[in-house]
């Protein structure tokens, strides 16, 4: 069967950087990371700049497409934004790749304005989660506001000054009734979450149907849930402790507990997500990128257009 993709080691992606510049520093990536995550400048330099390039060039075609459509139109259309969708599972790493993403993108002169958003803003409230008796399917499909969600991206692609975006807060693993995030016509929109190329199952319309571009992490099973439990165990030692956080009753676990109640976690309901949701989405990205079980970029998958 004829691959769709086309495939790179990591030395033959990391030529493609070409002569884009280093634009971060070691404090600001220290800044970007995540709990537990370790990624140092060279995985920047090998990885993230090659695709910051290649991001930098499609969305430099994109505008010049909107202004030969102004043209043609004979009228000056709203500023659209250029759209990138992120998505894998649970502690595969999306937020710290699409925050250094962000970074990078945010320094290439073309397009300084680069917004993120997380698809857990749209999360629906645990008030209406326990009422649906889904509480335990948290990160499902069916637990989320896609018509909220569809409606934020529509607005987005429709040129719309401002589009506010309700907050999540992962102490109160709850949503911030009285807060939003608003972007206002930013060059890119970074959207980030775990079911963000899921197909809607009535069929009529996607959330990646507004993507320009989408990104997949993909790694072993057994790698993300070591990561994942890894990750339990960092939070037992910081957040978790936190008074105002919605775990503290895990605080006190001993290892063996929390390692007991970290992997039946991931094995009733990251795990399963994963197999079931969110996996098999894999092959509508743009482009895949696996990492090793260092947390390392190992290859990359860019779909032939």
């Amino acid at each position: 069967m004829p691959d769709r993709y086309l495939t790179f080691e990591r030395h033959e992606w990391a030529e493609l950087r070409a002569a884009t510049p280093l634009t971060l520093r070691q404090d600001d990536l220290d800044r970007l990371q995540g709990i537990n995550e370790r990624i140092d400048l060279a995985e920047v330099a090998e990885i993230y700049l090659p695709l910051s390039r290649l991001l930098n060039l499609y969305v430099s075609a994109t505008q010049d497409l909107q202004r030969v459509t102004s043209t043609f139109l004979g009228s000056i259309a709203p500023k659209v934004p250029y759209v990138i969708g992120v998505a894998g599972s649970v502690a595969v790493g999306k937020s710290t790749f699409a925050r250094i993403l962000q970074a990078l993108l945010s320094r290439w002169p073309a397009h300084p304005q680069v917004d993120l958003v997380t698809t857990d803003g749209f999360l629906f409230p645990n008030s209406v989660l326990a009422e649906r008796n889904i509480m335990d399917r948290k990160g499902f499909p069916e637990s989320y506001d896609t018509r909220s969600l569809l409606a934020f991206l529509r607005a987005v692609k429709s040129g719309e000054t401002e589009v506010a975006a309700p907050v999540y807060d992962h102490l109160a693993y709850d949503i911030l009734p009285d807060e939003h995030v608003v972007v206002r016509r930013p060059d890119i929109v970074i959207v980030e979450g775990l079911n963000v190329l899921q197909v809607n199952r009535e069929g009529v319309e996607f959330v990646s149907d507004y993507f320009d571009f989408s990104i997949y992490m993909d790694a072993d099973v057994s790698d993300i849930e070591e990561w994942y439990v890894r990750r339990f165990f960092a939070l037992r030692e910081s957040v978790f402790r936190d008074p105002d956080s919605y775990f503290r009753h895990f605080a006190g676990l001993t290892d063996e507990q929390a390692d007991l109640t970290a992997r039946q976690i991931w094995a009733t309901i990251n795990g399963r997500n994963l197999r079931e949701n969110i996996e098999p989405t894999r092959e509508r990205a743009s482009l895949v990128l696996r990492k090793s079980n260092d947390h390392r970029i190992s290859d990359v998958r860019l779909r032939k257009l």
